[in-house]
């Protein structure tokens, strides 16, 4: 039976026209999964449903998730990583050893790993990090490290899942020599806008930005590619968990808020309401950017 399926281009692309075909006529696709994004039951009789591609060197794995929650689209994670979750799941399923690796081009059935449950996906590997400005009388400087907090911000009356990323250094923009902070101002470049208040939100999400979820983990911060489609910005080492209620705000309005800070600016906080005052004051010192990114956009 024809399943509810989308493909995206970009999928079909690699996975080829026949076996998207096959897919769209039922083959291969499971009835019910669980959604690779919040992780709910889902079914492709009966709702439509987003094919996810994950990508790594010469591996790839198809999974499977409302189409509420992301749209069809190819995921590029580490190799290594994306064998060693394959193992891992493979395992758990019985003891099924992981495949040999497959040509990313290679049809859908090369691609599947024995026993991997419908929805489940690896985590992807840690993206290289900005770069702190380095000084010739520094060359061993380290490079900066951008630390994610996850939290729920009140805009009005609104509860909004929100995420603060602050660098643990300067960051110069790429090619500069002067030593100079100027995260916010290569955020503001790719349309973040300066906070006047907490209380408001942004009006409309960043256009080819997202924030990509997983499993009910965080997993990264998309941004536009050179060469079209989405590339991590920001990657976890490891995903993130976040809470019930942060991730009930998602799922509510499928977009998140991202806020930015100079390095010094906030730390951690321990709770939101110190979270809070944290951005409060920040934003009434001009030193705090926000973006409204949708969920697991492309």
């Amino acid at each position: 039976m024809p399943r509810m399926l989308e493909v995206s281009d970009e999928v079909r692309t690699e996975i080829g026209d026949d076996e998207a075909d096959r897919l769209l006529a039922g083959a291969h696709a499971p009835d019910a999964y669980d959604c690779t994004s919040c992780r709910a039951p889902g079914d492709s009789l009966r709702e439509p449903t987003s094919t996810v591609l994950f990508i790594g060197d010469e591996t790839a794995v198809l999974a499977f998730a409302h189409a509420r929650c992301v749209p069809s689209q190819v995921v590029p994670v580490d190799e290594e990583q994306l064998l060693g979750a394959v193992r891992s799941i493979s395992q758990a399923q019985g003891g099924v050893d992981a495949p040999a690796s497959a040509p990313a081009h290679a049809p859908y059935g090369a691609h599947a790993a024995p026993g991997l449950p419908d929805g489940a996906w690896p985590a992807p590997a840690r993206a290289p990090q900005p770069r702190a400005p380095q000084s010739p009388a520094d060359p061993g400087a380290q490079p900066a490290v951008l630390g994610v907090t996850c939290g729920l911000v009140l805009c009005g009356d609104t509860p909004y899942a929100a995420l603060v990323v602050e660098p643990t250094g300067p960051i110069a923009r790429p090619g500069s020599g002067s030593g100079e902070d100027e995260f916010l101002s290569l955020l503001t470049d790719h349309g973040f806008q300066v906070v006047q208040s907490v209380d408001r939100a942004p009006a409309r999400p960043l256009t080819g930005w997202s924030v990509l979820m997983a499993m009910g983990q965080l997993h990264a911060i998309l941004q536009p590619s050179a060469t079209g489609g989405s590339a991590a910005w920001w990657q976890a080492h490891q995903p993130l968990q976040v809470t019930e209620a942060w991730r009930a705000a998602v799922a509510r309005r499928s977009e998140v808020i991202m806020y930015a800070v100079p390095v010094g600016t906030i730390g951690r906080q321990p709770r939101e309401d110190l979270l809070r005052m944290a951005l409060d004051r920040a934003s009434g010192q001009g030193v705090l950017v926000a973006g409204m990114l949708p969920l697991a956009g492309t």
